[in-house]
């Protein structure tokens, strides 16, 4: 489909709704759904101690787990979030919301690791739900506002991934990570369906294969400069902080700290820095450009790796250095994801570009953060993460 078809097929949507309306109940409602999908991906990740006992095994041997649902997140952007462009997101949004739902209830019924990881593979991959919507939240947003917007709902997801970690560590410690699975699925459903049936109605804009976005995705990359730049750095951020989080629960319930899973999942909390900043950073944006912002951030995350590593011992620069990251973090996402949305005719198809790259880093450099912590301990973690910062910026320059 050209350029101009996709505009003139969007744009009365656009026209018929007033963006007060929007602000009002559509934004929050989208950033709610994207805060319940997105804590799908991380569910695993506070819970590794608590399945490593209920499988008898050890922490380190589950640590792949939480790779998986990466992995599985990037497998679903890159063939279930171009669909987007081509078909309507409502019905779109309803079916995957009730293929994560089933994945989640199998994976609290599993009897070994496997069966566990193929269930979260399943619900990761199908979980995509929040990347059909930001291109949405785009196209609608007044274009001075836009960044802003779309801000709004990353705040949404890395709520979410903070109540993965905070709520899930708890309940998990007081009921079992069984239960934190059965209530995801339960939420997800009903959050995913409410958000399906109250999407504008559009109609079909399909040209070639139903996966033409997929095959289309390289070309639409290689093209465009900026979008290509907005890829290689959000992976080298987002590996950065999955090397670091994913991990972090076994570096807090280890010595010397030896805390319990529920009070490592409160170490979550620092991670709302990400949602008060997102707005921020949003209206940045939209003031000065993605580009400065991107590099402040940068910056920003280099400062915080040598102060996790501080807090392998000393645990007031791990707080610190939480919050650096987070904030670092979303503030280069709010630029990056912005810069993707408007840079080439097909936004739906760009944005699974830009997180598919930005998963893939974070994917990788999970699971070797978790080899690295090992084999070096919490020293080796931070290598991967300062190597991923370096990589993810100096291949852009």
């Amino acid at each position: 489909m050209s350029s101009a078809n996709t505009t003139q097929q969007v744009a009365p949507a656009r026209r018929s709704t007033d963006p007060a309306a929007v602000s009002r109940f559509f934004l929050p409602l989208i950033a709610l759904c994207s805060a319940v999908t997105a804590a799908n991906i991380y569910l695993a990740a506070p819970l590794l101690s608590v399945i490593a006992q209920d499988f008898g095994t050890a922490p380190s041997t589950v640590a792949w787990i939480a790779s998986i649902a990466q992995f599985g997140y990037a497998a679903g952007l890159l063939f279930f979030a171009p669909l987007g462009d081509r078909v309507s997101r409502r019905p779109l949004v309803a079916v995957l919301s009730l293929a994560t739902t089933a994945a989640l209830a199998l994976g609290a019924a599993a009897s070994g690791t496997t069966a566990l990881a193929a269930a979260i593979l399943v619900a990761s991959a199908a979980t995509v739900v929040p990347q059909l919507l930001v291109p949405l939240v785009a196209e609608r947003a007044p274009a001075e506002r836009r960044a802003r917007h779309v801000a709004t709902v990353i705040a949404g997801l890395f709520a979410g991934i903070v109540a993965a970690r905070v709520l899930g560590g708890l309940a998990g410690q007081a009921f079992g990570w069984r239960w934190v699975f059965a209530g995801a699925a339960v939420l997800t459903a009903v959050l995913g369906l409410l958000t399906a049936a109250v999407l504008p109605a559009e109609r079909p804009r399909r040209t070639g294969g139903l996966f033409t976005g997929l095959t289309s995705m390289p070309g639409l990359v290689r093209r465009s400069p900026d979008l290509w730049r907005a890829c290689i750095r959000q992976a080298g951020m987002y590996g950065a902080w999955s090397a670091l989080w994913t991990t972090l629960t076994l570096l807090l319930t280890a010595q010397p700290y030896a805390l319990s899973t529920a009070t490592a999942g409160l170490f979550g909390l620092f991670g709302l820095s990400a949602s008060l900043v997102a707005p921020l950073a949003g209206g940045l944006v939209d003031r000065f450009g993605a580009a400065r912002v991107v590099r402040s951030a940068y910056l920003l995350a280099v400062v915080s790796v040598p102060l996790f590593w501080l807090g392998g011992r000393v645990m007031v620069a791990l707080f610190v250095a939480a919050v650096a990251i987070h904030a670092a973090l979303v503030a280069s996402h709010v630029a990056n994801q912005t810069l993707a949305l408007t840079t080439t005719p097909s936004p739906a198809t760009a944005n699974s570009a830009y997180v598919v790259a930005g998963f893939a880093g974070g994917a990788t450099a999970s699971a070797l953060a978790g080899f690295a912590f090992g084999h070096w301990g919490w020293g080796g973690v931070c290598a991967v993460a300062g190597v991923w910062l370096v990589s993810g910026w100096g291949v852009t320059r």
